[in-house]
């Protein structure tokens, strides 16, 4: 069998899911991490193989069959491997970051006598994404969606002994599968109308249903916005945008690397992606796009008004990817796919250098994520401070790191919109940069500077992590710095995308023509954010708590991530569990039970129990039964003549 490129990128994580899952207890930790990290390197570099021949040497458009999975009536979907300029990147980011994130955890899972497990469900997720990215039709797409939903579930239950680990999968779970009840929806309506779901039919036929339309309620709906809302709706449950968000943060019960794994390359990323892939679609539908221009830029907003409270560094991290994916769909929903994709890529790699950074510090710090009980340890762990520096350098968009370029093209692209949602997300996109600097300086200076705030036991094992967990952070750091720099150019040419994106991107001439302020407001804003954190967290440090008392009610909407936990319990969760105990305790306990096969054996039971009462061994009692039942017979043989 020859060596296939195209095939091994998508199969090899998958072949490690399986050796290590069968064998990986047996022949031990060791042979679970050489096993993992090897056929995941042959996945990066089966992935950079397809990137230069895709994305680089501009090859065509391939789609590789492997067989047929559903063939019924008119319904036929088949498994198939789908690379164009789209596919390819993601195939070689995924593989990329993943394999730099399995190679991390052989260092920080080390002691963790579930390695294996562990190991393998980070090749199973990783298979699910690229399934995922490589689909050629929605139902594949769905296959790998639910999949990477499957795998979020077992990894942030990674440690299953803890309630909270436990809570935090079945939430992740539950409020996923009801973005998916839309995605199915979204499917069916695409087959109703198209007769396939294969991107390719949908494409070409889509000009012949632009003007469809159907009542419902009175109301008459474009066929194509309800397709639009529907898919993005499962997008959002996926992505963790405004409304189906609350699951992010609680997935940083998970160990660090699977935080990363999420954030960065897996999972988050999947909603975006649908959108771009679907964007020949979504330029059919307008409001559908005014519509996740919206969200997009609430939730950007919303999660950075969070951040800035939060203490556990994980969830600060957490909640500005939640921020920074509203900045894509901005993107998205503003037409500027290719620039969604852009900061989708040079986000992999700063969020993944800050997860794993957290990692670090956590690793460093004997398990404490709350930063109230660091400060003062950039001198035990200079590498990871510098790490830390260059990923909230990316994060925050200053020049001239990854996120510089990404996010203020997605700025500019809001600011050359037109309608009132461009406008709203450029001001909401503006806000979000200024706190975005902010959280990040405030993560930084609470964490390294300063006096030490933890115990003497901890700041005296304070240390550096080994070899295995300190080279991925430098090559991501790489990244980090490079990647917005080596891609500008090359993603705002809609030639470079060889027609894998429907795009409307601002053309040279228009991006020199903007304003002066639009050019440097963004910078503007991230360094004002920078200034901040450092008055309140550096100069006066007991700011900050003097602004909490004295804004005690904002103070503590922010900390408590606006109520939005505590209102789903309140208007969801709690009814739905007491019409569950209603249906428990009155259909199944008196309907059911009372009634259905326990309640007819019972009076079997009963009426047994009265006839053997009769058994007393008196013949008048047996004599009297015998004239009772005769007498019966005849007046029931009387009458009924």
């Amino acid at each position: 069998m020859t060596y296939d490129p195209y095939f091994w990128a998508v199969f090899a994580p998958l072949l490690g899911f399986l050796t290590v899952g069968v064998f990986g207890y047996g022949l031990g930790k060791k042979f679970s991490a050489l096993a993992s990290c090897t056929l995941m390197a042959l996945a990066a570099y089966s992935g950079g193989c397809v990137f230069y021949d895709i994305v680089l040497q501009g090859a065509p458009t391939k789609l590789i069959p492997l067989m047929t999975w559903i063939s019924v009536g008119q319904f036929h979907v088949k498994w198939a491997l789908y690379y164009d300029v789209l596919s390819a990147l993601m195939v070689s980011m995924v593989t990329f970051i993943s394999f730099l994130i399995h190679v991390y955890s052989t260092g920080y899972m080390q002691d963790d006598p579930h390695l294996p497990r562990f190991m393998s469900y980070l090749s199973l997720f990783t298979f699910m994404m690229l399934m995922l990215v490589v689909s050629d039709n929605l139902v594949q797409l769905f296959f790998g969606w639910e999949g990477v939903g499957v795998a979020s579930y077992l990894l942030i239950g990674f440690w299953y002994y803890k309630d909270s680990a436990n809570a935090a999968a079945m939430k992740a779970f539950i409020v996923n599968r009801i973005g998916d009840l839309a995605f199915i929806l979204g499917i069916g309506a695409i087959f109703y109308t198209f007769d396939s779901v294969e991107f390719l039919n949908i494409f070409s036929n889509l000009s012949s249903v632009t003007d469809d339309s159907f009542k419902f309620l009175g109301y008459e709906f474009s066929r194509l916005e309800v397709i639009g809302v529907l898919l993005f709706i499962g997008a959002m449950g996926k992505s963790a945008q405004l409304g189906l968000h609350t699951w992010l943060p609680d997935a940083m019960e998970g160990p660090t690397p699977v935080s990363a794994l999420i954030h960065a390359a897996t999972m988050v990323t999947a909603g975006v992606f649908l959108v771009c892939r679907m964007s020949p679609l979504y330029e059919l539908a307008p409001h559908a796009k005014t519509f996740i221009i919206i969200i997009g830029a609430s939730t950007a907003f919303f999660a950075g008004t969070i951040a800035i409270t939060q203490n556990d560094i994980k969830r600060v991290i957490a909640y500005s990817t939640c921020s920074q994916l509203g900045y894509m769909f901005l993107a998205a929903g503003l037409g500027a796919y290719n620039i969604a994709i852009f900061h989708l890529l040079t986000h992999a790699f700063f969020k993944a250098l800050l997860f794993l950074g957290a990692g670090s510090i956590i690793h460093a710090m004997s398990d404490e994520q709350d930063m109230r009980r660091m400060g003062g340890i950039w001198r035990g762990i200079p590498v990871t401070y510098v790490v830390m520096w260059i990923g909230s350098l990316a994060l925050a968009g200053i020049p001239f790191f990854a996120g510089y370029y990404s996010k203020d093209a997605i700025l500019e692209a809001a600011w050359m919109g037109e309608g009132l949602a461009s406008n709203y997300g450029y001001l909401l996109g503006i806000a979000a940069a200024f706190m975005t600097a902010f959280y990040s300086w405030r993560v930084l200076l609470l964490t390294f500077t300063g006096k030490p705030r933890a115990d003497d036991k901890v700041m005296s094992h304070l240390h550096e992590p080994g070899l295995q967990m300190m080279l991925p952070l430098m090559v991501l750091s790489i990244g980090a710095i490079f990647a917005g720099y080596a891609g500008f150019d090359y993603v705002r040419s809609p030639e470079f995308w060889n027609h894998a994106l429907s795009l409307e991107t601002l053309g040279e001439d228009e991006g020199h023509a903007l304003p002066t302020l639009v050019h440097f407001l963004p910078i503007i804003a991230a360094f004002s954010g920078i200034g901040l954190a450092y008055v309140f967290y550096y100069q006066q440090p007991k700011l900050p708590a003097f602004i909490a008392q004295k804004f005690q009610a904002l103070y503590a909407f922010s900390l408590n991530k606006w109520y939005f936990d505590e209102a789903y319990q309140r208007v969801f969760v709690s009814p739905a569990q007491k019409i569950g105990a209603s249906f428990w305790m009155q259909g199944d306990g008196k309907i059911i039970d009372g009634y259905g096969p326990d309640g007819v054996s019972q009076k079997v039971v009963d009426f047994a129990k009265r006839m053997s009462s009769l058994q007393s061994g008196y013949v008048y009692h047996y004599a009297f039964v015998f004239i009772a039942g005769f007498v019966s017979l005849i007046l029931y043989a009387y009458f009924w003549n």
